[in-house]
């Protein structure tokens, strides 16, 4: 008797998710509790928007882990791919708030997440996925998660799965050097790069936003969609090359917003849309994740983020 095939997935991210503590007044100690960490957000923004979605990762053998577990099975995100690791905790971070805009404070070293090493990657659940996804933060938080999201990349890239990387940088975990080589070798990798704005101005050392694009390029990835915060976003698939305006809406709290922005886009790739139509898709439903506190919660669903698109502005 042999065992039957995995159901196929069209988007896993793998990364290290997080437990939020959100501060909704700032300069007051009150926090929402909530949930993060930028692979996990996008998962939930794909199952948002229709993807059949999964995550990869592995949690502490304690009480954030199954908060993290639940949540999951209450969006509807694949859990075959999460390990529990029982010498290691779940990792939280807390967001404040001021007039410098939304910074991070980080409780992550040594997490059950940053222990994952490639002999951890399964893949034949890699292998049945339409689209893979990883970030910057997935091979910033260990040299063994390092190696395992291009072990899993290179196994994708072999198996005809595509494969799609978030720059996410974050300096306070690793030296600019590093990151700027293992960020590239990841876009050399990608079908679809989704670099920021702010990130690539120290990765690149360029300001203009169509130099960077050619940056992205230069480095491999195949497709690049550069996101511009407010702006919107500058999309090209190497040939073509198009501007898309930001939508006017009461932001309150942008933490997550770019993660929407790679979970829905890819849902919607996944679906078949070009990739034109999904960075519109997708930048409507980063705006509206804006308009609520958290990177959770504000995640919009379909109806939500057409009903955006169909005001325009």
């Amino acid at each position: 008797m042999t065992d039957a095939p995995l159901p196929a997935l069209d988007v896993l991210a793998l990364g290290e998710p997080m437990i939020e503590f959100n501060q909704t007044t700032p300069g007051r100690p009150e926090f929402l509790q909530g949930f993060g960490g930028d692979t996990s957000n996008a998962a939930i923004a794909a199952a948002r928007s229709g993807a059949r979605a999964g995550y990869l990762t592995r949690l502490g053998d304690d009480a954030f882990g199954r908060m993290l577990l639940g949540l999951w099975r209450e969006e509807g995100v694949d859990v075959r791919g999460v390990a529990i690791d029982a010498a290691a905790h779940t990792a939280v971070y807390f967001v404040t708030h001021g007039p410098e805009g939304h910074a991070f404070s980080y409780l992550r070293a040594g997490s059950a997440a940053s222990r994952m090493g490639p002999a951890d990657v399964p893949l034949d659940l890699v292998r049945r996925t339409r689209i893979l996804q990883a970030s910057g933060i997935s091979l910033a938080i260990s040299a063994s998660a390092c190696d395992a999201v291009l072990h899993a990349f290179e196994a994708a890239r072999a198996a005809g799965v595509r494969v799609a990387f978030d720059s996410n940088l974050r300096l306070k975990l690793w030296p600019l050097a590093r990151a700027r080589a293992m960020i590239g070798a990841a876009a050399g990798l990608s079908d679809v790069f989704f670099p920021s704005i702010d990130d690539v101005r120290v990765l690149s050392g360029l300001e203009d936003p169509d130099a960077i694009v050619d940056w992205s390029h230069r480095l491999g990835a195949r497709a690049v969609l550069l996101k511009l915060g407010p702006e919107g976003v500058l999309a090209s698939d190497g040939t073509r090359r198009e501007r898309i305006a930001g939508h006017r809406v009461e932001a309150v709290d942008a933490t997550g917003a770019g993660d929407c922005f790679c979970g829905a886009c890819l849902a919607r790739l996944a679906a078949g849309d070009t990739l034109w139509d999904a960075a519109r898709y997708a930048n409507a439903a980063a705006a509206l994740s804006t308009t609520g506190w958290g990177a959770v919660a504000p995640l919009p669903r379909p109806e939500a983020v057409r009903a955006l698109m169909a005001r325009g502005g």
